[in-house]
């Protein structure tokens, strides 16, 4: 479990950003959530587009459950959509081993720890 007590909270408008990231390369905003630090515009980009094909795409699955058509069409379009988001994930993960977990890792056993714990959760929460 990551532990939002040790990270950095982020600054607000009128304060001068510093030392914003935490050990495992991530910070807290005013809120408590936690927030990427290291994002690649790009990246980001693409992500935000392959997320607004994969909502087009569920959209029309709804319509074709309306439509009352034929399942393994819908059951094809399902199986579309999870790979969407599969690879969506893959993409994501890459970016966290990248910068957050990297940081994590170069920054001390402890942090390391935490961040190996946070690996395997997330390994098994999405495999299956």
């Amino acid at each position: 479990m990551h532990d939002t007590t040790t990270h950095k909270v982020l600054p607000t408008a009128d304060e001068a950003p510093t030392d914003m990231a935490c050990g495992c390369g991530c910070a807290v905003d005013q809120e408590g959530g936690r927030k990427a630090v290291a994002v690649d515009p790009a990246i980001k980009a693409r992500n935000l587009k392959r997320l607004r094909r994969i909502e087009g795409q569920v959209r029309g699955l709804q319509r074709m459950v309306e439509e009352d058509r034929y399942c393994a069409d819908i059951l094809t379009q399902i199986s579309s959509v999870h790979e969407a988001l599969r690879s969506t994930g893959r993409e994501l993960m890459r970016n966290h081993l990248r910068h957050c977990v990297a940081a994590a890792v170069t920054s001390g056993p402890a942090a390391a720890e935490e961040v190996y714990d946070e690996l395997i959760e997330l390994m098994y929460r999405h495999a299956r």
